[in-house]
């Protein structure tokens, strides 16, 4: 089996060390076999976007000895020689415009030193303008390759000071609209995707592959890919598990697998992920190691969107800007939810989202759990526990008294609908445990709150805010809530529960049980 690195993005690199690499040339061939393109490409965090970068000047390098038994290398490609800018953002995202100048500034002019060209006096968009020009004269047609092209704007999300950045970047981007004569080949990829307008100017020629079908498994593993590329590793983590390999294989997929970009393409693995799970031979949660973004969290508290059912259009991902964020396109983005589903109904094509998978499921409850209970770390996980404990055991009265515990952190002037939040805590912390949780359920005669499965228990539960447990309990009955759970065996649990408007916590349930 070859080593495996999840330290390594540059494909050289990962090549020289002879590590595994799981052959995604065939997809580059495609877009680089034109005379000339300009691709566009918005894909999560951990998912390949660097490695595909590097691969790529890789090829435009001639390094034809890296491809050595890829697909690539067996097609009818030139492998000539292009003069490259690789401008990689990552190291641009700064606190204001100046900085931000500066350090595009400075970039260029490192790559042009690098080439042994003097720019002229100018901004970073004439600096960058220039450079462009002068590698077209002095050597062949460039290839520009950029990396993480958002990362200066993600700081800045949902404050004022978006707009500077943003005029900043519309400015240094355009560059790669106005020298399209002396280009070979760009390529842009980033997280979020923002209008085109709104960050790219008029480069209305920029071909977006986000929710392309050919290019749609372009980054990240399909089934066959992770069987045929980790065929030992899955082995092994088989038998350190006590599984069966077929099992295993179902572990990993409801683990690491389940991102769609096209509504009818395979589904993904997260890659790096998938790496650390074999390095480690352990399923655990690798996408949590680097943490939400606080401004998802931030966004999430100040917008009415509920995440238990999640339905969009499909041109709600090319509209909005970066100073009006919309935060359901923005968790697709960022990998918290994908594509489950989609149907055309008359209107344009519908997208039903959802979480991935379990690891994504988990890291993005338990931040907003976090968050928007305001408790302390050192409360948070035996309280959480003991909820987990209690749902498992049946135990309602252990159950609603933790998440009282839970509602006395909440400050009593948050701004957002006090529903709204208690809602939210609740099924953030019940889908962080992993237990099958719905919210809003419906049947032919009504909606109940939550809905919530384990092994042994189902729990029918209605809040009431404005009125009385005794009320909440009543629905349950008058609406049929239960009856879908009829012939379940495991035990049934109705719950009604009581908000009180004075003590802003909950006040009191009543429990009937079958």
């Amino acid at each position: 089996m070859k080593p495996l690195s999840t330290s390594i993005s540059t494909f050289s690199d990962l090549i020289e060390e002879g590590c595994l690499y799981v052959d995604k040339t065939e997809y580059l061939y495609n877009l680089i076999n034109a005379p000339k393109g300009q691709y566009f490409l918005s894909r999560p965090r951990r998912f390949g976007k660097s490695l595909t970068i590097s691969t790529l000047k890789a090829v435009f390098q001639g390094r034809r000895e890296l491809f050595k038994g890829l697909t690539i290398e067996k097609m009818d490609y030139c492998w000539k020689t292009h003069p490259i800018i690789h401008l990689n953002m990552g190291s641009t995202a700064k606190e204001t415009v100046a900085e931000l100048s500066a350090s595009l500034h400075l970039m260029i002019n490192s790559i042009a030193s690098d080439y042994g060209i003097t720019l002229q006096e100018g901004d970073a968009s004439d600096c960058f303008q220039y450079l462009v020009k002068a590698l077209y004269e002095r050597d062949d047609k460039v290839v520009i390759l950029v990396d993480e092209y958002d990362k200066p704007l993600l700081n800045h999300l949902g404050k004022e000071s978006v707009k500077e950045i943003q005029s900043v970047l519309k400015s240094f981007y355009s560059v790669i609209k106005t020298t399209e004569e002396y280009q070979r080949f760009a390529f842009i990829t980033g997280v979020s995707k923002f209008s085109k307008v709104s960050i790219f100017s008029d480069l209305n020629n920029l071909t977006d592959l986000t929710m392309t079908a050919p290019e749609a498994t372009m980054l990240g593993y399909t089934q066959e890919e992770l069987e045929n590329n980790f065929d030992g590793y899955i082995d092994a983590l088989a038998e350190n598990l006590g599984l069966s390999k077929d099992q295993c294989l179902t572990k990993l997929k409801e683990w690491y697998n389940g991102y769609r970009f096209e509504e009818n393409a395979l589904t993904i693995y997260n890659p790096v992920s998938v790496m650390k799970c074999f390095q480690n031979n352990k399923i655990s949660n690798y996408w949590f190691e680097t943490g939400t973004p606080t401004f998802l969290i931030e966004l999430y508290k100040k917008s009415t969107v509920d995440l238990t059912h999640l339905k969009m259009f499909q041109e709600d991902f090319s509209v909005y800007e970066p100073s009006e964020i919309a935060l359901l396109p923005l968790l697709v983005q960022t990998g918290y939810l994908t594509i489950k589903s989609a149907v055309d109904n008359g209107m344009g094509v519908e997208y039903e989202l959802g979480y991935p998978n379990r690891e994504v499921s988990f890291s993005l409850s338990r931040a907003m759990a976090k968050s928007l209970s305001h408790i302390g770390p050192d409360e948070f996980a035996p309280t959480t526990r003991k909820i987990y404990q209690s749902l498992l055991k049946g135990n309602t009265d252990k159950l609603f008294n933790n998440m009282r515990i839970l509602f006395s952190h909440i400050p009593y002037d948050i701004t957002v609908p006090r529903e709204k939040y208690y809602q939210s805590l609740i099924f953030f912390i019940l889908k962080m445990m992993g237990v099958g949780v719905e919210a809003e359920v419906r049947n032919h005669i009504g909606r109940c709150d939550c809905v919530v499965k384990t092994s042994e228990h189902i729990y029918i539960i209605e809040f009431k805010l404005n009125g009385t447990a005794e009320e909440a309990l009543q629905q349950i009955e008058d609406k049929q809530y239960a009856l879908p759970y009829t012939n379940d065996s495991r035990k049934l649990h109705k719950i009604g529960v009581e908000f009180s408007k004075e003590s802003r916590n909950i006040e009191r349930w009543l429990v009937q049980t079958r």
